[in-house]
Order: C-alpha cells, then structure tokens, then sequence
C-alpha cells in the first residue's frame, strides 16, 4: 500500500511496509510512537517538491475548489500503479482521484491513525528535504492568508465602514455651511430662504442672481420652476434686505460653491455605498436599506461581528445608553436602536412597532449570517422572501389593530376606560323617593329591650309631673301681678 500526505514544501509517497498493521485501529500509534519505528514501518517513495510559493499557493486553492493540480498528477502517475492502493488522508480527495486517474484509494479510521503517525514525524521521514519544507512553511501559511483575504476585494467591509463615517461627517459639514451661507445672504435678501427649501437650489440661485438687483434679469428656468422663478423675480424687486459689498458677495458665493461641491461629492459617496452594500451583504440591504444596513455593520465593527450577534443585540444596537440607563434605573428598556430607521418600522402604525422591531431583527440576523457565511451565488433572494413576509404582517397587523395586551399595558392588567359620551336624556329629582334614616342600634338580647321600655316609660312619666308643677308656679305668679296692678293705680 502506497500513502499520499501532502506537505508545504510538495507532495510525498510512502509505501507502507505491512499493511497487517492497520487491521487493529487501537494498535496503529503504537507502531509509530517514534521516529525509528516510523522509518521502519514506512519508506519514501517520491517527493515532488513545489517551484514556488505561488505554485504551492494555486495547489492548495485547486485541491479546496475540487479540482485536481498538474504537479499531483505527474506524481501519481509516475510513482502509483493501478494495481497498488492508495491511503488518502481525505475523502474527497480520494474521490477526486478515482474520478480523474482511476486509482483505487483508501480512506477510513485506520488510515486517518496512519496519517496522524506520519504527520507526528514527517521531518525525519522526509530527512533529505526537510530544510526546504521548514522554510516553505511560513511563506506558504503567508502567501495563503493573502491569497484568502484578495481573493474578493468587493468582499471587505473596511471600505463600508469608512464610507458611511464619511458620509454622516459630510452631511454635519453640508449642514454647517448650507445653514451659514442661508443666514449670511438672508441679511441681503430674506425671502429667497422662505420661497426655495432646497439647499442645494438655493446655492445656485445666489451663486446665478447676485446682487438681488440682478435678479430681474437673471434665468433661473434650469434651477427652479417657473412659479417659484417668478415668485423670485417679484420678491427681490420688494425685498426688505440690506444692501452688502462686493467683496461680502464675493465669499458667499465661494461658500456656495463648496455646498454645491459637497453635495455632488455626498451623491457619488452614496452610490459607492449602494454599490458596495449590494455586493457585501444584499440580502440585509433589502432588509434595511443601503443606509442603515451600512450603520449597523459599522457599529458592530464587520459583517462577522454583526452575524455573529443575536436577533435581540441587533434590535437594540445603537441604543447602549439608553438600555443601561434603563437596567440602572429599573425602567422599560429600550425596543429599537438604529433599526428604527428601516422603511419596515417608519411605516408601521405606533402600537406595532415594537413587535415590527422584534420580527425584523430575527430576519436581520438570519440575513447578515447568510451574507457573511455563504457564497456569493446565494444572491439576495432569502432578503426578499423575508421582506415580503415581514410586508405582510404588517399589512394584517394594520388592517387588525393592536391586540388587548398592547392596549392594556404591562401584563394586559391594566384598566380601560370607555370613552365618555355625552347622553340627550335629562332627569329630574324625585323628591318622594327621600326617607330619614332609622336611629335605632340593634341589640343582642330580649331582656335589654324590655329593660330599655321600662327605662323610657319612667321617664316619660317624670318630665310630666315635672312640667305640671311648673304651671302651677306660673299661675301663683300671674295671680300676684293682677293683685298689684290695683293697688298702684290707687
């Protein structure tokens, strides 16, 4: 039996001296415990060396595509018979091989101890070679780690995460400038900033008119439509703006120039980004948009970063403040970061859009593993299945309305309160309905009831005798006052 291992320096082949040996699978490091039992059990045959790291490099990236490379044709054909069987430390090898050469090779657990013996002492194996496959092997592991990272350019997403840095710098400049160029010539003519919103159109009708003088005879027919260009004309004849020097319109119009400048760069740098984006992760760009797929991978540092992140990290992801704000102060956490810029949320009714935010950063984890993990002939159709899901979801949940547990808080717990209705039916107050409430206290026992009858009775009878006699004073009285009335008018 003939062995096939595979080195930095080439490609070598053993023939095994006794093929009783790989019948018991437990015994085979035994035998190649040490270099001296590995030299007996194994001999070499033929090594074909690489050229060049290049050459070792193209090997290598053949053998990983499933194809087979000339060198390890040469070899196999000169140093393997047909009759002889061939150990492969690799299957698909193995099969390449059949395929190709039509070779009987051999691979299973036995073969696989046999490889990790030859690998355990390949240096003294291969004596006469082994200055070439020491220094082959660092430039080898070198070459290879380069060949993998230029293998796709449009695949880094450095170029990302720069390019949308760039622009949120470039738009906090276009503002700064847009807005002081505004306020300097607004002193000159203040209604310009009122009757033209755009900013960029803006700049080219002062850097167009001038003097607001000039206005009159300016055409503005390429930079704005003919209302508003009328609109201009009439105002600038009434404006109720300072007059400036020439030297003041000469530095407005150089600031007009780096807005309109800005501005035309600020588009190219986005379609460079549209571009970028569809080819490094196109199923999260249907997801979210160029943009804020382009935030997202840029605040998670990579693609593989972001895909190794879970659906609930993502959803949050721009809102680390808040969240830890929350956690300290045992408050609601925050349900969406920069997600909730996707066109997905924004459209979404308020009570919906929490659980939007939720379904759309599963999908976003399930998209961005794609794009980082599979080849680009996956294409972007896993993005556009799960965007026409999430679509209708929305649709019904919008048709539906929210469901009680979000109406009703927390937990679904909380009360509801109907609306308040005004009612058409008036009431008067019925005054017969009234009745004086009872004073009398319940008593436990029937001889307290008697005792308490008898109590009353006596005394009933003592404010009777008592209001007798005091009539009877009454009348002494009146009796005296007749007897002296006669005896004073004497």
């Amino acid at each position: 039996m003939l062995v096939l291992f595979e080195v930095a320096a080439g490609y070598a082949v053993f023939k095994l001296n006794s093929e009783k040996k790989l019948k018991n699978v437990d015994n085979i490091w035994e035998e190649f415990n040490s270099a001296e039992k590995a030299q007996e059990n194994l001999q070499l045959v033929s090594f074909k060396k690489f050229k060049t790291t290049a050459g070792a490099v193209e090997a290598a990236s053949e053998i990983t595509e499933g194809k087979l490379s000339k060198t390890l044709k040469k070899l196999l054909k000169s140093s393997v018979d047909e009759t002889e069987k061939l150990a492969v430390g690799d299957a698909k090898l193995g099969n390449l091989i059949k395929e190709k050469l039509s070779l009987n090779c051999v691979h299973d657990s036995s073969i696989n101890e046999l490889m990790r013996g030859v690998r355990a002492h390949i240096e003294d194996l291969l004596a006469e070679h082994k200055e070439e496959m020491n220094a082959m092997n660092l430039a080898v592991a070198h070459s290879l780690a380069r060949y993998k990272v230029k293998f796709n350019p449009e695949k880094i997403d450095t170029m990302i995460v720069q390019a949308v840095s760039a622009l949120d710098d470039l738009d906090k400049e276009l503002n700064n400038y847009v807005m002081r160029s505004r306020e300097w010539y607004g002193w000159h003519f203040p209604e310009l900033g009122k009757i033209v919103q755009d900013h960029q159109a803006y700049a080219k009708v002062v850097k167009t008119i001038g003097m607001r003088q000039n206005a009159v005879n300016s055409d503005l027919s390429s930079i704005l439509p003919e209302e508003l260009e009328e609109k201009v004309k009439e105002d600038a004849e009434i404006s109720m703006g300072t007059d400036i020097s020439d030297i003041d319109l000469f530095h407005i119009k150089g600031l007009c120039d780096q807005v309109i400048e800005l501005s035309s760069y600020r588009t190219q740098l986005f379609d460079y980004l549209k571009n970028r984006m569809s080819v490094l992760a196109p199923n999260l760009t249907v997801l979210l948009g160029e943009l804020v797929g382009a935030r997202l991978i840029s605040h998670a540092g990579s693609l593989v970063s972001l895909a190794k992140a879970p659906a609930s990290t993502i959803q949050i992801l721009g809102a680390e403040k808040a969240l830890f704000r929350a956690l300290k102060t045992k408050k609601d956490t925050p349900k969406y970061g920069l997600i909730y810029h996707a066109q997905l949320i924004t459209q979404a009714p308020p009570k919906v859009k929490g659980k939007m935010a939720r379904k759309l950063a599963a999908k976003c984890s399930l998209a961005s593993r794609i794009d980082a993990l599979t080849d680009e002939t996956a294409g972007n159709e896993v993005g556009i299945e799960c965007r026409a899901a999430l679509e209708n979801v929305l649709r019904s949940e919008s048709e539906r309305g929210p469901s009680k547990k979000q109406t009703g808080g927390y937990g679904g717990n909380t009360h509801r309160h109907d609306k308040y209705e005004f009612k058409s039916d008036t009431y008067q107050y019925d005054a017969s309905a009234d009745a004086v409430k009872g004073g009398k206290k319940h008593k436990r026992f029937d001889d307290d009831e008697e005792n308490a009858t008898a109590v009353k009775k006596m005394k009933i009878e003592e404010v009777d005798e008592a209001e007798e006699v005091s009539e009877k004073k009454k009348k002494k009285k009146d009796k005296k006052v007749k007897k002296e009335e006669p005896e004073d008018s004497d």
